[in-house]
């Protein structure tokens, strides 16, 4: 197996093979406890037009998104996990647009499938890539608005290292120091309306569900739902 990581949008264009596209901070550990919390699948679009027009096509969603990390205006969430928290989604869909994850996914066009990666599903996600016996596989770190971030670097090295039997033993350890890196503007007292201290400690519990995120493409739209569980 092939195993490449790759950066932002120039590395989700370049994906080959197996996709995983990456965002910690926050969409696709949003999207895991949705999922987790009942929803029945997830459109996954960076157009935010896009997304408000679905949202009137579809019955029984929600409109979840965020530009520069602020909920988008008129929709139902941003992009907080601890937002959504105790929510039943149990039958809903779920709209979600994203400034770094759902476009990591809009350019990943020349792959043969994508995945959807965060810390809190990691193993899951790994175990299922593995059993596809895939020659080539692309981990793309999407960053924050055009820069890397630790996040999604640690999460990208932690799935390697499972796919090639040899499990980060530290991961707990790292997971939590990023508060002192990218994840400090979760405990700045400046920005709790935009990224709540609770988000943090969700983001970073790591392999806390047992499903990884499958994605398929129809007519242009990304459908996201969970997949087999691995315990």
């Amino acid at each position: 197996m092939n195993i490449n990581i790759l950066h932002l949008g120039k590395g989700a264009s370049e994906a080959r093979g197996v996709a995983v596209i990456i965002d910690v901070f926050r969409a696709f550990t949003f999207e895991a406890y949705a999922l987790a919390q009942g929803a029945d699948k997830i459109l996954a679009v960076y157009d935010m037009n896009t997304a408000e027009k679905l949202a009137h096509e579809i019955p029984n969603c929600y409109l979840a998104g965020e530009r520069h990390g602020k909920i988008l205006p008129g929709f139902d969430f941003g992009n907080s996990p601890s937002s959504i928290r105790g929510i039943d989604f149990t039958g809903k869909t779920i709209i979600h647009t994203t400034s770094n994850g759902t476009y990591g996914i809009s350019q990943a066009s020349k792959s043969d499938e994508i995945i959807l990666g965060s810390l809190v599903n990691a193993s899951a996600t790994a175990a299922y890539i593995r059993g596809l016996n895939s020659d080539e596989v692309s981990l793309v770190c999407m960053g924050w608005e055009g820069r890397r971030t630790e996040e999604d670097e640690l999460c990208a090295e932690y799935l390697k290292s499972l796919l090639e039997g040899r499990k980060m033993k530290d991961i707990h350890e790292k997971a939590d120091a990023l508060r002192y890196t990218e994840g400090k503007k979760f405990f700045d007292p400046t920005q709790q309306d935009v990224f709540p201290e609770e988000d943090f400690a969700m983001c970073v519990n790591v392999d806390a569900f047992h499903f990884a995120i499958h994605t398929e493409m129809k007519n242009g739209i990304a459908v996201s739902v969970k997949g087999k569980t691995y315990e």
